[in-house]
């Protein structure tokens, strides 16, 4: 396992740890949660100093995906942002280049695949409904042949 991989699956132990720690209602709960949570940090700082951070410029299809992409950033305490004149879709992120290629971006296609096939059914039966049941693609056909030429291909 890569240390980075490593620092992230540390880093969420101690998550869960802080969480166990929150809820912990006896002193014996708060004292196992609060040793678990020291040996997560001597690991960590056993790991050496973090990746370095850089700016990743993100370019997205749409608006759903923006919005789960900037959900997701904010989940991972990072905060998205665009410059001014930058199209709407456009967003930029700083994290270390493992971080986002290993964790964020996997995870972001993985789940905005889950909300389009989603969104794709929602938009299939509203239109069967409201419109026609034929929710079908249009047939691909060739195109005439131009005066004089080949038909082109389709």
């Amino acid at each position: 396992m890569s240390a980075p991989e490593e620092e992230r699956r540390l880093l969420e132990k101690l998550r869960r740890i802080e969480a166990l720690y929150a809820g912990a209602t006896t002193d014996g709960e708060r004292a196992a949660a609060a040793w678990a949570r020291e040996r997560v940090r001597e690991r960590l700082d056993a790991l050496g100093p973090p990746e370095p951070v850089e700016e990743h410029r993100v370019s997205l299809p749409d608006a759903w995906s923006r919005r789960v992409f900037v959900a997701l950033c904010r989940r991972y305490g990072l905060e998205p942002y665009r410059y001014r004149g930058q199209r709407g879709t456009t967003l930029q992120v700083r994290a270390s280049r493992t971080f986002v290629d290993e964790t964020l971006w996997p995870e972001f296609r993985e789940i905005a695949a889950v909300l389009q096939a989603h969104l794709d059914a929602v938009t299939d039966r509203i239109i069967a409904q409201a419109l026609h049941q034929d929710v079908s693609e249009p047939t691909v056909v060739p195109q005439p042949r131009a005066l004089g030429g080949e038909p082109d291909e389709a």
